[in-house]
């Protein structure tokens, strides 16, 4: 094995940051030297090395085998060993298509902000930044790591809101900084408790969630965490899993803690929107089936009409909300509280074809919607305004543009072929498994989005084309076009040969129902044993 083989998930992680470091000790010998750096360096620089990181990820999805168990490419170091913080990464099925995701993303956001020129290097960097915090967050199997990752990469995009956004942009960054917080530290709070509740049980400690490869001790998943009422409240795993729930349901957004994406997405400059749609969103729901579903398996299981309550009405209530909207961008933004509404629904039936469902369709929503707000963001650049009633009659000045603009929202609506209709299908098929009426009521949903992309795309592309503005409107370019048919080889992809996708997925799936199952099992027979609130012996040969 070679050091890239051995290394090839740190170098993933860590190569944004560190081509971003190295333009910076650039940037400051040469302005000692009286010169300066060009824009264009910042530029290929930035745009290479995040196309260097996404063949680097390339070559992970190649190398990962599906038939294997557990955590693969893991890369594991003492960190601060004492206090049982580790460097800890490691793929499965699930964290690696949205690895995948994000490096494939990041190249097409930076070319795609090519006419940006508001500060380019710090924008470069802050990207760069960015990716490695979320790439970070995605492979991290150590919970303090995972914190310091999700809490980094709030920062590069809380300046790329508030620095490169919309009128409104420092309201939008802060209201998205404040809210992301809140939870983050309800969470902290929880993974304290977890922490300890390991140390009583095997008088070490640790953050590691799965045991490393040749590593001594016990994990968090061999912790027991007692779900019984007469247990102290805040050690319980309805309160725990109440926690991580929350900071994760912000994250999402889930309904009624979803007030700060319209604004973050309206505000945000395109780059910053198909980050935050295509990646960021996904830190919610990628939390929930790597941290919050196998910690507290029987919580899980009695939150499930709380979380199929919430997430159907996000389901409906984004629907509706994005058909009256008159800025296609608010439209968009919407229909991501009804897209992430479905990933809910399909992770919470807690079957094999709703789990794999939803973490296709985290996939799905990064792609679809990610083009749908590229597109919105040329047309912006063209006409400088967003309302819908603006235009009309696009198919005949840019009929490039209709076209794709046509296909994606296709796809976005879960047209047979293209992606969103297979990870769509078996989170209906998962959770008519799990409850037949609420699969009923989320169908609805399907049929709302065609009612408002539908009409959407109508009112923009057909019709006379009266105005003037409209009339002089320039079709895409080739880099736009270039842009765009690289994320349509994916929507087509996905869409007819899904197997490729599902058999890397298929394997972590069971793996995490069977964790969960294993677990509600040691918990349910521990809490039926005499003085299980008070024998810490007891705990500990629960664990074993």
């Amino acid at each position: 094995m070679t050091f890239l083989d051995a290394q090839l998930l740190s170098v993933i992680v860590f190569l944004p940051l560190a081509a971003g470091l190295l333009l910076l000790l650039a940037q400051v010998v040469i302005g000692l030297l009286g010169g300066e750096l060009p824009d264009s360096a910042w530029r290929g620089v930035g745009i290479g090395s995040t196309l260097l990181t996404f063949l680097l990820s390339v070559q992970l999805f190649a190398q990962f085998d599906p038939a294997a168990p557990g955590f693969q490419f893991v890369d594991y170091g003492a960190w601060l060993p004492a206090y049982g913080i580790h460097y800890f990464f490691g793929v499965d099925g699930m964290s690696l298509l949205l690895v995948v995701l994000t490096t494939f993303l990041m190249p097409i956001v930076l070319l795609g902000a090519w006419s940006e020129n508001r500060s380019l290097r710090t924008f470069i960097f802050m990207n760069l930044f960015l990716e490695t915090g979320m790439l970070g967050a995605f492979v991290s199997l150590n919970l303090f790591q995972f914190y310091i990752f999700w809490e980094v990469m709030l920062v590069p995009m809380y300046f790329i809101i508030g620095i490169w956004g919309g009128q409104r942009r420092v309201y939008a960054a802060v209201k998205f900084f404040l809210f992301t917080m809140v939870g983050s530290l309800l969470m902290l709070v929880a993974m304290l408790v977890v922490y300890y509740l390991h140390y009583e049980q095997f008088g070490s400690l640790n953050f590691d969630l799965v045991a490393a490869p040749g590593a001594s001790g016990k994990a968090l998943l061999d912790t027991a965490i007692p779900a019984a009422a007469d247990t102290v409240w805040w050690k319980s795993q309805f309160w725990l899993f109440g926690a991580f729930a929350l900071a994760f349901g912000i994250k999402v957004p889930m309904v009624p803690v979803h007030t700060w994406l319209p604004d973050a997405h309206v505000e945000a400059p395109t780059a910053g929107s198909v980050v935050l749609a295509g990646v960021l969103l996904k830190m919610g729901t990628y939390g929930f089936v790597r941290f919050a579903l196998p910690l507290f398996p029987v919580a899980a299981e009695a939150y499930i009409p709380v979380m199929y309550g919430l997430a159907l009405v996000g389901v409906l209530y984004g629907a509706l909300v994005a058909m009256v909207q008159s800025d296609i961008k608010k439209l968009v933004a919407y229909s991501s509280v009804a897209h992430l509404g479905f990933v809910m629904l399909g992770m919470f039936a807690l079957n094999e074809e709703g789990l794999q469902g939803s973490v296709l369709q985290m996939v799905n929503h990064g792609l679809s919607t990610g083009a749908l707000f590229l597109l919105v963001g040329m047309i912006y650049e063209r006409r400088h305004t967003r309302e819908i009633a603006a235009f009309g009659g696009l198919a005949r000045p840019m009929p490039v543009f209709a076209a794709l603009f046509g296909i994606v929202a296709m796809s976005s609506i879960g047209l047979p072929g293209l992606n969103g209709f297979v990870g769509e299908f078996l989170i209906l098929v998962g959770t008519f498994g799990r409850s037949p009426w609420v699969g009923v009521a989320a169908t609805f949903g399907v049929v709302l989005a065609a009612a408002y992309l539908l009409w959407a795309y109508r009112r923009m592309a057909f019709g006379p084309c009266d105005d003037p503005e409209n009339q002089s409107l320039l079709d895409l370019d080739f880099r736009e076009k270039a842009i765009l048919a690289a994320l349509l080889v994916p929507i087509f992809w996905i869409g007819i040969y899904p197997n490729f996708f599902l058999t890397r997925v298929g394997g972590s799936v069971s793996e995490l129902l069977h964790t969960m199952k294993t677990r509600k099992e040691m918990t349910l027979r521990l809490e039926s044993a005499p003085s299980y609130a008070l024998d810490g012996e007891l705990y500990r040969e629960g664990g074993r």
